[in-house]
């Protein structure tokens, strides 16, 4: 994306962010110099970016093939409040609140191919019922079949991230 820096001279403190015609538009205070301003800008990017990828999700096709994994693989016994795509878990692929009922999914696993994005919903639809990582968990997990493809893919893509 590209950015461009309007400074003021009435800006004494403060920066924005705003897009404007795909292009990223950052306030700043005149005095600030380009090195003092990157890392905001890096920040104000991320920020950005996050939006950007969180409303590309559907939260609504999320439920619906969540709904058709609790029936496939726990005979549609799970019940929950929400599930959502999530844009600020960069270490985790997905959590669950089982005492809320709450299930968020990473926003990185969307691109990822669905045998993946179907094992880590599964996962976290487990720990409705088993809210620890017990082999008790661990069973009902390995009701989706492709659980040990998924782990190598995810285990994968941690040491290639860890390379970079």
């Amino acid at each position: 994306m590209e950015v461009r820096i309007v400074r003021s001279k009435k800006r004494r403190k403060t920066i924005q962010a705003r897009e404007v015609d795909g292009t990223l538009e950052i306030l700043a205070p005149a005095t600030m110099s380009d090195a003092e301003l990157q890392p905001f800008i890096d920040k104000l990017k991320r920020r950005v970016d996050r939006r950007k990828a969180k409303a590309e999700l559907d939260d609504e096709a999320l439920a619906r093939h969540a709904a058709e994994l609790n029936r496939r693989y726990f005979d549609g016994k799970l019940r929950w409040k929400s599930i959502r795509w999530v844009t600020n878990q960069n270490r985790r692929h997905g959590s669950c609140t089982p005492q809320k009922g709450t299930v968020r999914i990473s926003h990185r696993i969307a691109p990822m191919p669905r045998f993946v994005r179907d094992y880590v919903i599964v996962h976290e639809l487990a720990h409705l019922v088993e809210p620890n990582h017990s082999k008790r968990f661990w069973k009902l997990v390995y009701r989706y079949p492709r659980t040990e493809r998924a782990r190598g893919y995810l285990m994968a893509v941690q040491i290639t991230e860890l390379e970079e």
